[in-house]
């Protein structure tokens, strides 16, 4: 088993919160919530955008660090990189003083927009190709970008472990990682691997921050990724064995529909920071004495 031995620095700390438009929207600016620590937007869903909801975000981004999870990069596509598309992010982010791109190890576009997240094929090849394209990414952006560990149904083309290739992208494209424990289970669950031996292999030392989220059960051996339920003990249970594995790291909690009123979410924040604050004294000890 890992411990941590060293002080690894992170953009942001602590618990987070994915800001969404609606009622968490509203509510947020009224309640005063320190448990969260940090938030993350979608920026394809604020780029350009004014009036009132441009203010209104405008206050969040004076309140929060935030951290952008972008959409529609489409790092796995075979067309190219829209550079307008970067140009626009890189300009949004200075803008709000946002601390980190980060977006999904997929695909989602070929001559338009598919609207959905497709699997790239766990080959050599695209381990090239697709490690390139996060190089001119960061390029533009003049910043590592981090990759998130994605959710996927099927491996068309598989040559190679999805451990394997998620590791060979990062270490080639020299790129952090957007660990996204639910992802994990998730995978683990559909494709009946050990979530904990999988957590493991993972490089500690490229995770920027993480991601936790709930998820639909279609069947015993099938689960999907909605983001649109509270998150289920087994994965509270993996966010807990990563902190022993790799140290606490900032976390964020996803929820893109069927959201709760705020304090609901806020217990979730809260179980974050618990499972934080349970490893932090292991962690100062394990410093202390390296």
């Amino acid at each position: 088993m890992k411990n941590p031995t060293h002080s690894q620095t992170y953009c942001v700390k602590g618990a987070g919160l994915g800001l969404r438009r609606g009622h968490m929207l509203e509510q947020l600016l009224e309640t005063d919530a320190p448990q969260i620590q940090f938030m993350e937007v979608a920026p394809e869903n604020w780029i350009g955008m004014g009036g009132r909801l441009g203010k209104r975000f405008r206050q969040y981004t004076e309140r929060y660090p935030f951290v952008t999870h972008g959409l529609s990069l489409s790092i796995g596509g075979p067309t190219p990189i829209d550079v307008d598309l970067v140009n626009d992010i890189k300009n949004f982010m200075q803008q709000h003083n946002i601390l980190k791109y980060t977006e999904h190890l997929t695909y989602c576009s070929d001559d338009g927009h598919l609207y959905d997240l497709l699997p790239i094929p766990f080959t050599e090849e695209a381990v090239h190709y697709v490690a390139n394209r996060i190089k001119q990414v960061q390029d533009v952006l003049g910043e590592r970008i981090a990759m998130e560990n994605a959710s996927y149904y099927a491996a068309p083309g598989k040559q190679m472990e999805e451990i394997d290739f998620i590791n060979a992208v990062l270490q080639e494209a020299d790129c952090d990682l957007l660990l996204d424990i639910n992802n994990i289970y998730v995978n683990s669950v559909n494709h009946g691997y050990d979530a904990v031996d999988f957590l493991t292999a993972l490089p500690k030392e490229r995770i920027s921050y993480a991601h936790i989220a709930g998820h639909y059960n279609e069947a015993d051996d099938l689960i999907v990724d909605t983001h649109g339920a509270n998150v289920i003990e087994s994965v509270w249970e993996i966010l807990d064995k990563a902190y022993e594995i790799f140290g606490v790291f900032p976390t964020l909690l996803e929820r893109d529909f069927n959201i709760p009123e705020l304090p609901e979410l806020l217990q979730e924040v809260d179980r974050i920071s618990m499972l934080q604050e349970k490893w932090e004294p292991q962690n100062k000890t394990a410093i202390a004495n390296a």
